[in-house]
């Protein structure tokens, strides 16, 4: 297996130095120790040439080097010695430690200094001089204390990856956020947008129909005439969307947003664009007069909706009575259009469905609820629309 370990490049740069230094002390005959009688000089390469073998496995196999070396620096104590071989083994320790399994990383500390202790109290019980406390302090700064540098140096390593990490993921979840803020952006100017608009082109879409197909010069002109007033309106509404959607306006003032006090206009409105189709609408009010001010996003959603719900009825109800209902108790703003449901005569605009989103999605965000369908009264059938709207801060966030 290891024929297929390759050492990187800063193996081969230490090992290459260790062994060129170790060379270079030898021949210059610096050892760390006086003439040995078991060994000639010369033997004195083999361990330094061992140990610069282990820098090679200093991080492709970091166990494996760790046992060469200290079989090497074992050996190169049976010769005259040669500092490279040293310096060479506290690297190899210390790789041992950074590069090695999270295990080794644990227990070669701890090994290290109990063998720094145990050496130490060893030579000074063998020898009984003080100097044998100088023998513990070598052991203990090549082996403890590159144990102990590794150790710091993968804590710090670990802890720079996991901030790496947590900041790759505060970043996708920036980013998540950022994609559902753009999702949500664009589902609130959709329904903006058709709420705004779908009102003013169903009657101008109804009218013009009538026109074209009804050759009487005064039924042209009233058709034309409510074209014009719901073009003009449409277009009113275009610039207010526009104005909210611009990042600043240095020229515009702030639009206010509709209110429940607009339904007077809107309901006398429908009056005018359903009346060829034989649609009367009422307003029934049964809130009490000169109660506390509604948030102005319940404002907004009961008018919305009751706007999409008089749209709906511009376009597909049956001759009748249409009437919108408000009412308020226990906190909680109820929202009610009925019309009645079937076909009529005449020229009709299509519908896309998007409106009964658009009203599904506001009284989700504010918690409320909402029932939209057909239903039996007396021997006719109607379309209701029923919404209820938490009107209270408590409220609205439950």
């Amino acid at each position: 297996m290891l024929t297929s370990i390759r050492p990187d490049r800063d193996a081969m740069t230490l090992a290459a130095s260790g062994l060129l230094g170790g060379l270079l002390l030898w021949l210059l005959g610096l050892h760390t120790q006086g003439g040995h009688s078991l060994a000639a000089p010369w033997v004195t390469l083999v361990p330094l040439t061992a140990m610069a073998g282990a820098e090679l496995l200093r991080r492709a196999a970091p166990r494996t080097a760790l046992t060469i070396g200290t079989l090497a620096l074992v050996a190169d104590q049976f010769t005259w010695g040669n500092l490279a071989t040293i310096l060479m083994f506290t690297d190899v320790m210390y790789a041992a430690v950074l590069y090695g399994t999270p295990a080794a990383a644990r227990r070669l500390p701890a090994a290290t200094l109990l063998i720094t202790v145990a050496s130490t109290i060893g030579f000074l019980a063998w020898f009984r001089k003080p100097e044998a406390l100088l023998i513990g302090l070598v052991i203990g700064l090549v082996s403890f204390i590159p144990a102990l540098t590794g150790v710091s140096v993968r804590t710090h390593r670990t802890a720079a990856d996991a901030a790496r990490l947590a900041a790759r993921q505060t970043a996708r979840l920036a980013e998540m956020d950022r994609t559902q803020a753009v999702v949500a952006e664009r589902a609130r100017m959709a329904r903006e947008l058709h709420d705004m608009v779908a009102n003013h082109l169903s009657a101008v879409a109804i009218h013009s129909t009538a026109a074209l197909s009804i050759d009487d010069p005064e039924t042209s002109r009233s058709a034309l005439k409510v074209i014009r007033e719901n073009s003009v309106e449409g277009l009113a509404e275009m610039r207010r969307l526009i104005g909210l959607l611009r990042e600043s306006g240095e020229d515009e003032e702030p639009v206010a947003a509709p209110t429940l006090a607009a339904l007077d206009t809107l309901v006398e409105q429908t009056n005018v664009n359903g009346a060829s189709g034989g649609l009367v609408c009422t307003l029934e009010d049964t809130r009490e007069a000169g109660g506390d001010a509604l948030p102005t996003p319940v404002e907004l959603a009961a008018y919305r909706i009751v706007q999409e719900s008089l749209t709906n009825a511009l376009k597909h109800a049956a001759p009748g009575p249409v009437t919108v209902r408000l009412a308020d108790a226990d906190g909680v703003l109820t929202v009610e259009v009925v019309s009645v449901f079937g076909s009529r005569p005449g020229p009709t605009a299509p519908g896309s469905g998007a409106g009964l989103v658009g009203m599904r999605e506001r009284v989700a965000l504010l918690g409320g609820t909402i029932v939209a369908g057909s239903e039996p009264d007396g021997g006719r059938k109607i379309w209701r629309v029923r919404a209820e709207l938490p009107v209270t801060e408590r409220t609205m966030r439950e």
